[in-house]
């Protein structure tokens, strides 16, 4: 009897998804399933794909929203966000995708132009690009922040490890000091341990050598859960 009550929640989900849970994606025009809708029939189902949060990720949801629940529908939100940050970092050579099955997005800062060689003070020209990556991340406030440094292998595994936590460390700060809130980030250095490409090669050096700024929505749901977990 249990298992038939749940096939039948199965089907009745897969039905109100494929009737109701339907949204334009501003940045291709066209329909695709609602994020809000998948989390509300599938939430226990889907809440992995939000694992791997720097510290994990219930105490962190109640440091972003203060005690306060979430407002408004993370699915359209986010799609809109991901358009507005790639036009606003259009030319910068700033790449900005869905991750996380579509959960979360990634904001990969490039090497060349965010730092100079060996350095993590970020470069002068960079800092509009930044100014304008903070002022998305501030306009949009349900969500929090992951940010991660990379290097390439060239030189010691100790240097590499140093570089790529003062890298992410100061884009952390930068964006903290554009008015992004402190409790909604949190940095880690990876060193050369997780490349996306050939460190035989100086264009696959270029490529791992890289900050990334992970931001992973959350809804009043999640918001709601993280309380209960909390005991509020």
């Amino acid at each position: 009897m249990t298992k038939s009550r749940i096939l039948l929640s199965s089907v009745a989900a897969l039905s109100l998804l494929g009737t109701s849970a339907c949204v334009t994606d501003p940045n291709t025009g066209q329909q695709k399933v609602s994020r809000t809708a998948i989390g509300g029939v599938g939430g226990g189902l889907l809440g992995g794909l939000l694992g791997g949060v720097i510290g994990g990720k219930t105490g962190r949801i109640i440091g972003a929203v203060g005690g306060a629940a979430a407002g408004g529908i993370v699915g359209y939100k986010m799609d809109q966000q991901i358009k507005e940050l790639k036009e606003q970092t259009a030319g910068s050579g700033v790449d900005v995708t869905e991750v996380d099955g579509g959960e979360a997005i990634l904001v990969n800062l490039p090497d060349g132009v965010t730092f100079d060689v060996g350095s993590a003070v970020i470069q002068p020209n960079f800092q509009t690009t930044l100014d304008a990556v903070s002022s998305n991340l501030v306009q949009y406030p349900n969500s929090i922040i992951d940010v991660y440094g990379h290097t390439d292998s060239t030189g010691s595994d100790a240097f590499n490890q140093r570089l790529s936590e003062q890298r992410a460390q100061s884009v952390t700060n930068y964006m903290v000091s554009r008015g992004v809130a402190s409790a909604r980030v949190r940095w880690q250095g990876f060193g050369e341990t997780q490349p996306i490409a050939d460190n035989a090669t100086e264009f696959g050096r270029s490529r791992n050598r890289r900050v990334e700024i992970k931001i992973i929505p959350f809804d009043q749901q999640d918001v709601q859960e993280a309380q209960a977990a909390q005991g509020f």
